[in-house]
């Protein structure tokens, strides 16, 4: 089984995922609404079930397929000391632009 990291590194297994975080949706719906083939989403969706990033329902004949991020919950986990390092230079550079502001506002008075 592959580890989460290496599932949601594949572009195609991410716009699925990106598709079910707006709603549920058949293997059908997912075919016509990204424009793979039905053999390429049934592939992916495959390899995301089996690492619990996917689960489905079975409604009538079809299966409905819905997201489940908790499988996330650790790439989020590992991604917050990175996170945590762009927001203090986001915090610098926006505070660096408000004092060039303000200088430049004290030059025309």
């Amino acid at each position: 089984m592959l580890d989460t990291y290496t599932v949601v590194a594949e572009p195609s297994r991410r716009r699925i995922l990106d598709r079910l975080l707006d709603s549920d949706a058949s293997v059908t719906e997912l075919v016509n609404d990204l424009g793979y083939s039905q053999p390429l989403v049934s592939k992916h969706l495959r390899i995301l079930r089996e690492s619990g990033l996917v689960q489905f329902k079975i409604k009538a004949q079809r299966r409905i397929y819905s997201l489940d991020s908790r499988p996330l919950e650790e790439i989020d986990a590992w991604l917050s000391a990175y996170r945590n390092t762009w927001n203090r230079h986001v915090d610098k550079l926006s505070a660096y632009l408000d004092q060039k502001k303000k200088e430049k506002g004290g030059h025309r008075e």
